[in-house]
């Protein structure tokens, strides 16, 4: 009885100072999904859930759309209960359409995609729950999906909730493969920055992780992390995705997210890198759905001399 009076009085005195309700409070003392104690949040931490979740391959299958929103919002919940402010998930969360699926000679050849096959109306509705429930939670969500453009092909996408339930950013995969700019998708163009609780944060896509000039760029506009949302069915070599994003952080001084596919022959567990670029969170080794969760802090960054060395010496060398 002792053990939880204190433990009532820490959430209440945690609420008192920051105005939070109880039970907004209560999601900082919860532990992890593993089991295992997180720290309480200070002003200088910014807890983040990653997924490894169920990628589906067909826009068409209403069903399927549905299953991974519900699964979607599951985690969402679950990275709420853990004190998460943000839920990252992977390329494709909602769906990853497949080129054979979508080809207008398929299923057999492969050419150009018809987009009129896709279930829009139910990506929307399941968009529009994530949303929502972003809100009632109080988190930020960054979600993949495929978004409609009406003169061309859509772009590959990932789509940033706020706490408040408001779409407020969206990034569109840059570096698309061949397949992908020959008869899928429309490029994006610019890289996109977003702030949570005083942390910048970069965006990355698909593709994007095999191009560290990327990752350079968003160094130059100062992030402490990058969001990297990731997707494979397992072909040989995709694997060092995983490389290349610890790579990036060590490389940039800055945490990477790596979310992926919940896919047992990709070889890639979700999980959250450090600015040294060592794991400090992973989903599970079986690559089943599940999220891991993690804390960026500023007391554990690199002294800013190790940044602005890079910096000064990148400056001389593109000068």
């Amino acid at each position: 009885m002792t053990a939880h009076r204190n433990f009532k009085r820490r959430v209440r005195a945690r609420a008192a100072k920051t105005g939070e309700s109880y039970t907004a409070a209560l999601r900082h003392f919860r532990p992890t999904p593993s089991g295992e104690d997180m720290p309480e949040l200070t002003q200088t931490v910014l807890r983040i859930a990653v997924a490894q979740s169920t990628v589906r391959e067909d826009p068409t299958d209403v069903d399927g759309l549905r299953a991974s929103g519900a699964e979607v919002r599951r985690f969402m919940k679950e990275a709420a209960d853990a004190g998460a402010r943000l839920a990252h998930f992977p390329e494709g969360a909602l769906c990853f359409p497949n080129k054979y699926v979508m080809s207008e000679l398929g299923p057999d050849e492969l050419g150009p995609s018809d987009w009129t096959k896709a279930e829009w109306s139910v990506l929307q509705e399941e968009l529009d729950q994530i949303a929502t429930l972003s809100g009632e939670l109080g988190i930020w969500t960054v979600i993949p999906s495929v978004h409609q453009l009406p003169d061309s092909r859509p772009h590959n996408s990932a789509y940033v909730v706020s706490d408040q339930g408001k779409l407020v950013a969206r990034y569109d995969e840059r570096t698309l493969s061949t397949t992908k700019i020959t008869y899928m998708y429309t490029p994006g163009k610019k890289p996109v920055t977003i702030e949570i609780d005083g942390y910048r944060i970069g965006l990355a896509l698909g593709m994007d992780v095999h191009f560290p000039e990327l990752f350079t760029e968003y160094d130059r506009l100062d992030v402490d992390g990058v969001l990297v949302s990731y997707s494979t069915n397992g072909a040989p070599g995709n694997d060092r995705a995983a490389t290349e994003a610890r790579g990036h952080a060590a490389a940039n001084c800055y945490w990477v997210s790596l979310a992926v596919a919940a896919n047992p022959d990709s070889n890639i567990d979700a999980g959250v890198i450090d600015n040294m670029g060592d794991w400090i969170a992973q989903g599970p080794s079986d690559s089943r759905p599940a999220i891991a969760v993690a804390d960026l802090s500023r007391d554990d960054e690199l002294p800013p001399a190790a940044r602005n060395w890079r910096h000064q010496a990148r400056s001389r060398i593109t000068s």
